[in-house]
């Protein structure tokens, strides 16, 4: 029966059943983490032949010492591994440190303080500055906006991508700046954009002549069920709709070799590439050339990062799997939640009773099972329907995820109950 339809004796029996299971979950004293999309130790294992790269005997590589200064936008060979990896040209990748956040986030900060490239002023001088925010979302992306007090404004996520009708009538306000985008297995609902949407940003037009799609291709080549799945590459999207520089796409290894130590690149127009060197060009000499060497070496090109990404498959897919079949045999029957079904990327999108998230975060907490803030997938941690969770499975072992999952059953059941008595 439907927890909904259920007579309120029923209900009450139901709540003194989960209340009583939820106790036994307090008495166990469990200590579990699924609170962040981070690789487990067996997928870092795979990439532990990089600890012994580049030997003493090769590090030089395109005539350049990896170990010296300079060559500020990258090794050679290494923007063109990411120009292979992404469908660029070579001389549109800029290939950087560990994190693409650093780049997303340095992008932002010198919007404010020089202006983007067709920017009339810089951002720091106008007296309102706005962003498209699709959600759920990244709430990394909405901590970069907060920190510099861009008012964030919430575009609904459809089967599609975002809901494009929203952001082509949110794009006629001059204030509107730019729109956060990850493209392929959104973070958290695991959704590819199609290709309608994708051709409908790329033929934006924005009343901010300094309007920039933040392009997250931040799980790109993230299958862990079924084949490679190709993507357009928004550049060209761009430049054959007659807007060039309107976007800047971010990429990285983060997870696909070590999270900590890996490398990231922009890719962007030429035009817009030859603005960001001069800006750069203040801020340091040269990123990690050795560690851009090394993964070179190791991964070779876009044939040997997918080859690799099997193998990451192999890890991952039991544990999303176990998500599922725990959430349809004890979520699904009640009718009181949803949750996507991905097939890449690194988080199941659950959407439970309206009211109910923060409730459930907090039993979570309580049982011993750290997730991800309930809220934290929308701008100012705010979820108006206080309804959505991000499960994050890749982290704990096998055996840890599903004592996690099973305690989240009970929460969300207990929760739910609780909200229908008042």
């Amino acid at each position: 029966m439907k927890l909904t339809e259920m007579p309120r004796e029923a209900l009450v029996r139901f709540h003194a059943e989960m209340l009583e299971e939820y106790r036994r979950c307090q008495a166990k004293g469990l200590k579990l983490d699924m609170s962040r999309g981070k690789p487990g130790k067996k997928q870092l294992d795979l990439s532990n032949a990089l600890l012994s790269l580049p030997t003493e005997d090769a590090c030089v590589c395109d005539g350049i010492d990896a170990r010296n200064y300079g060559t500020m936008d990258g090794l050679p060979s290494c923007r063109a591994f990411f120009a292979d990896v992404l469908g660029v040209k070579k001389e549109e990748v800029f290939a950087a440190g560990s994190a693409s956040l650093t780049l997303m986030y340095g992008v932002i900060a010198k919007a404010f303080t020089h202006g983007l490239l067709h920017s009339e002023k810089p951002w720091c001088k106008l007296d309102s500055v706005k962003f498209l925010c699709p959600v759920p979302g990244y709430d990394r992306h909405f901590t970069i906006c907060q920190s510099f007090g861009i008012e964030m404004i919430n575009i609904p996520m459809t089967a599609d991508g975002p809901d494009m009708d929203l952001v082509e009538e949110a794009v006629k306000d001059p204030a509107v700046k730019g729109i956060w985008c990850v493209p392929k297995y959104s973070n958290p609902e695991g959704i590819i954009y199609s290709d309608e949407t994708i051709a409908r940003l790329a033929s934006l037009k924005p009343a901010a002549s300094d309007f920039t799609i933040m392009w997250d291709n931040a799980y790109c080549v993230h299958e862990f069920a079924g084949e490679f799945i190709p993507f357009k590459d928004m550049l060209t999207e761009c430049r054959n709709a007659g807007s060039p520089d309107m976007v800047i796409e971010f990429a990285s290894t983060s997870k696909i070799t070590f999270p900590g130590a890996g490398i990231s690149c922009f890719a962007c127009s030429e035009a817009n590439m030859a603005y960001m060197k001069k800006l750069l060009n203040a801020e340091c000499i040269s990123f990690d050339k050795v560690n851009q060497l090394r993964h070179v070496q190791f991964l070779k090109d876009k044939e040997g990062v997918l080859a690799h990404m099997k193998k990451h498959a192999v890890l991952m897919k039991p544990k999303f799997d176990t998500v599922i079949e725990l959430l349809d045999r004890e979520i699904a029957p009640l009718g009181f939640a949803s949750y996507h079904r991905p097939t890449g990327g690194y988080f199941v999108s659950l959407n439970t009773m309206a009211g109910c998230a923060r409730r459930t975060h907090q039993l979570m907490k309580e049982a011993g099972v750290v997730m991800t803030n309930a809220g934290a997938t929308f701008p100012y941690g705010k979820d108006p329907d206080d309804a959505n969770l991000r499960i994050a499975p890749s982290f704990p072992p096998l055996a840890e995820l599903q004592e996690a999952m099973q305690v989240l059953c009970v929460c969300l059941k207990l929760a739910a109950a609780e909200k229908l008595l008042g």
